[in-house]
């Protein structure tokens, strides 16, 4: 009943609303999860960035505060004293007084400002930029990738829905044949058993129709979630013919894709240098810093610059350089290697292609022969001079070499889209 049901739906909403392949790229690119989170990565790149311009140009200001207690026990004079300061005692059991004098109050504002880091922060612009490209890049393969997948998919339904209408084109001219000849029957130009024959046929034609429906309806639904379309309406697709593209690539994302690579681990490289360049901080603070209990008032400020430099960490910087220098040519090596199986791709393809070229032709001209003898037929079949197993016979042919001639098309055209998807 499922099933019955299902087909009802089919035949009755298939012409009711039309789509194009085009609508289902924009869908698949809209709802794209790789496509989303590279533009999001993007957004988080600037933050990124942002960020190191708030720490490299923005003073570091901090509230500190530390209190230590050190009391002592006192033992001058034969006597035994809990003490919470020194409070000048020479025989005592504690930490000694100079390390602590009796304890610390500390409590400062300090303020901290790095110098002469311009260039540093250059080299983060360099780094984003090219990062952000690297993202586009992953956006624009994306859309390439999804564009190859769904015209694939959409071939399919296409398929279904012309297999279906050939199917449903023989299912017809059965039926008209059946009615004929039971016109034919009566009038005893043909046999019961001729009729019966032609009915077998008919129904058999109609459970093959029916299974082409389903499965326009299944490839359909694939194309659904293939684009992210959260709908189960049955809709009729549009007709398409894709033709090579042939278009001279000059500015090719795939190998984009190499040399943005390439860039980003020069950044790297250059991001990580950053450390072993002179570092300069100035530094304010103010507050309170006592360690004698009575003379907590000490209240007061300081300033000075802080110098570092980087000399010597065990050739790090050398280790590095060299770990830098084998992923270029990894990336390189990988490069060579992409584009040269682009190229037999392509040459695959193509040759594909002209080939199925040839079959397309002949089996087109079986058609037009197909066609003259079915003419002849029905002449031999008004008279009664035509035996119904080979009018079957030659109507099922029909019907195959039109099933063979849409499975060629769709072919070459799934060939094409393959061929398209190298030539970029």
């Amino acid at each position: 009943m499922r099933l019955l049901f299902i087909l009802l739906l089919l035949s009755l909403n298939l012409s009711s609303q039309k789509r194009d392949l085009e609508y289902y790229l924009n869908q698949a690119t809209n709802n794209s999860l790789l496509i989303n989170t590279a533009k999001n990565d993007n957004k988080t790149i600037q933050l990124d960035l942002q960020s190191v311009k708030a720490m490299l140009s923005k003073p570091l200001i901090d509230i500190e505060s530390n209190i230590l207690f050190a009391p002592i026990i006192s033992h001058e004079n034969n006597t035994y004293k809990f003490n919470l300061i020194s409070d000048d005692a020479n025989m005592y059991n504690g930490y000694d007084l100079a390390y602590s004098d009796g304890g610390q109050y500390q409590a400062f504002l300090s303020l901290k400002q790095s110098l002469f880091r311009g260039k540093t922060y250059k080299k983060y612009i360099e780094q984003v930029g090219i990062q952000t490209k690297l993202n586009n890049n992953k956006i624009e393969l994306s859309k390439h990738e999804l564009k190859q997948l769904v015209s694939l998919q959409y071939m399919l339904c296409l398929m279904a829905k012309k297999q279906s209408e050939i199917s449903k084109s023989l299912l017809d001219k059965l039926n008209k044949h059946l009615v004929r000849m039971q016109e034919l029957v009566k009038e005893n130009i043909y046999e019961q058993t001729d009729l019966m024959l032609m009915q077998i046929e008919t129904e058999n034609t109609n459970i093959e129709y029916k299974t082409f429906l389903m499965n326009y309806y299944e490839n359909l639904f694939e194309l659904n979630i293939l684009c992210g379309i959260k709908d189960t309406n049955i809709v009729d697709i549009e007709d398409i013919n894709i033709n090579i593209e042939n278009k001279a690539v000059i500015n090719s994302e795939f190998i984009n894709r190499f040399k943005f690579d390439s860039l980003n681990v020069i950044a790297n490289q250059s991001i990580f240098e950053n450390k072993y360049r002179p570092q300069v901080d100035i530094f304010i603070n103010t507050g309170m810093y006592a360690i004698y209990l009575p003379s907590i008032n000490r209240f007061g400020f300081a300033t000075g610059v802080n110098f570092s430099w980087n000399i010597f960490d065990g050739n790090q910087k050398k280790i590095q350089n060299q770990k830098s220098y084998i992923e270029l040519q990894n990336i390189e090596f990988e490069k060579k290697n992409f584009i040269k199986q682009r190229d037999i791709n392509k040459e695959k393809y193509l040759n594909k292609i002209h080939a199925l070229d040839k079959q397309i032709e002949i089996t087109q001209n079986q058609l037009d022969q197909y066609n003259k003898l079915i003419a002849l037929y029905k002449i031999d079949l008004s008279k009664g001079k035509l035996s119904i197993m080979d009018l079957k016979n030659l109507i099922r042919d029909v019907s195959a070499k039109k099933q063979e001639n849409l499975s060629l098309q769709i072919q070459e055209q799934m060939l094409i889209i393959y061929y398209n998807y190298w030539d970029y």
